[in-house]
């Protein structure tokens, strides 16, 4: 240990809008809060990425719960359910608008909707097509400059303290030293799990750190095989990005190579089918002919999407003659299980945001869900969160990094993990492949365990964390038989769509 230990009434790990929304409601209420996010820059954190919005009730909130249930092929929780579309408007009225000052797009007085893939009517609020950096740096800078939260940047949670079934908070690490934060109540808020592929509209260091924490120390955790691929991303040499939905819902056209506009023969709703449907019909037109463009030549692309018109030039992407996609990993319905207060299986333990499983998205989620989701769930998680008293209890040896680990062993590992799930745990899976995967990933997990026995260091954590979630990804896929929504498997016998 380096680091002497520290108190909090609420560590919220993770500063995304799950982490910030439940740091501002345990602020509120009171509370001394920390938060330590691994990110050092705003743009590592998922929130940063989300493009399309965020959906809200506006004046029917029986229809919108209609279309989570419709996308989620009749998956999801309709309690939780409700808990989101009757907390919508206030929420983000109350957070973004009148206290972060988020203004979203307008026409004239009026804010201008937009509509995406499964929903019924327009309802999606959202800024240009990043809503999601326009509204974490803000809201980032709200929490850092106008509250008491003390925020931690490029600090990593390694394990949590726990003891009996309860947890006590975590151990936290900061440029190689490590030290206990205990804390009355630990929110875990680190978003999804992109980094187990190689190709994700996430941020590089999503490795699913909070599930695995969460599992380690016991937490029940659920609907892991359930991941969603976004048909739209655009692959270059300079990264991975995202397409927003919106510029389907705006007129965007699917073509393949030979120039033919393809998805009217998937499904009725052509380029606003559910967004699983889209991706394995994208995914197929690129086998077929070689390679699929959005064609956006009937819109005013650089007027009504400039945020996505910069980003397809700085990219070299010449988007006048159509945006070469193909689909990414993007999205994890499941994870840590929780309630309707973000509470856990474990006493003093929530999660929040994608890291969680509150049974909004069941096998599929509704498009702009997902930051609302996290807006509701941290807010009602970081006033639940507040009144425990801080205990401290003996934290656990974690040794130094004697001798030094070699720089190529995560890269090796991870690249061999990534290789494994992208073959047999992506958009279509085969009960032979989920069971190759397994072998592997239990192999590859032991390796990762013998290192972490006699070493210390953020990387190696960042590697097992990983093994173990893509583990209970492909476990979870392996044990549900019935392909539905984001889990399509090719040999069931009886296929169910899913949903946006």
């Amino acid at each position: 240990m380096t680091q002497r230990p520290q108190q909090t009434d609420v560590l919220v790990v993770g500063a995304g809008i799950a982490g910030l929304s439940a740091a501002l409601a345990a602020d509120r209420a009171g509370a001394d809060v920390t938060v330590a996010t691994k990110a050092e820059r705003p743009e590592d954190a998922s929130t940063w990425w989300a493009q399309g919005g965020i959906a809200v009730t506006r004046d029917d909130p029986e229809q919108f719960k209609s279309d989570v249930l419709e996308a989620s092929a009749d998956t999801a929780d309709p309690d939780a359910v409700d808990v989101l579309v009757e907390n919508a408007n206030d929420v983000v009225r109350d957070v973004l608008v009148e206290t972060v000052g988020i203004e979203f797009d307008t026409n004239g007085s009026e804010y201008a909707y937009g509509r995406e893939a499964a929903h019924d009517e327009a309802r999606i609020l959202h800024v240009n097509a990043e809503t999601g950096k326009h509204v974490h740096v803000p809201f980032l800078n709200y929490v850092a400059d106008e509250t008491d939260v003390r925020i931690l940047e490029d600090t990593a949670a390694l394990e949590l303290l726990r003891h009996e079934g309860d947890v006590y908070g975590a151990i936290l690490e900061h440029d190689g030293e490590w030290g206990p934060t205990f804390a009355g109540s630990t929110v875990l808020a680190t978003g999804g799990i992109g980094a187990l592929y190689p190709r994700s509209t996430n941020p590089d260091d999503a490795t699913g750190d909070g599930i695995a924490m969460a599992a380690l120390a016991g937490a029940d955790v659920k609907d892991m095989e359930f991941i969603q691929f976004h048909p739209t991303a655009c692959h270059t040499d300079a990264g991975t990005f995202l397409i927003s939905e919106a510029v389907r819902g705006e007129g965007g056209l699917l073509r393949n190579a030979d120039g033919e506009r393809f998805m009217p023969k998937y499904h009725e709703d052509a380029e606003l089918a559910p967004r699983d449907v889209v991706a394995r019909a994208v995914r197929a037109e690129r086998d077929r002919t070689g390679n699929v463009t959005l064609d956006v030549s009937n819109l005013d692309f650089a007027a009504e999407f400039p945020d996505l018109a910069d980003k397809c030039d700085q990219h070299g992407v010449d988007w006048e003659t159509g945006i070469p996609i193909a689909p990414a990993q993007h999205f994890l319905c499941g994870g840590v299980s929780v309630d309707d207060r973000g509470r856990t299986s474990l006493s003093r333990l929530y999660a929040v945001g994608e890291c969680s499983r509150t049974g909004v998205h069941g096998a599929n989620r509704l498009a702009s869900t997902s930051l609302l989701e996290g807006l509701v769930w941290g807010q009602r998680a970081g006033e639940d969160a507040v009144g425990n008293a801080v205990t401290e209890i003996e934290p656990p040896e974690l040794l130094q990094r004697d001798p030094p680990l070699p720089d190529t062993f995560a890269a090796e590992k991870f690249q061999r993990l990534r290789r494994v799930m992208d073959e047999q745990v992506g958009i279509e899976r085969t009960t032979e492949g989920l069971q190759r995967a397994q072998s592997v990933l239990r192999r590859l997990k032991g390796e990762v365990d013998a290192y972490t026995r006699t070493r210390t260091s953020r990387s190696l954590y960042e590697l097992r964390s990983a093994a173990i979630v893509a583990l209970l990804v492909t476990r979870a896929a392996a044990e549900n038989d019935q392909s539905i929504g984001c889990h399509y498997l090719v040999d069931a016998e009886t296929p169910t769509a899913g949903s946006d």
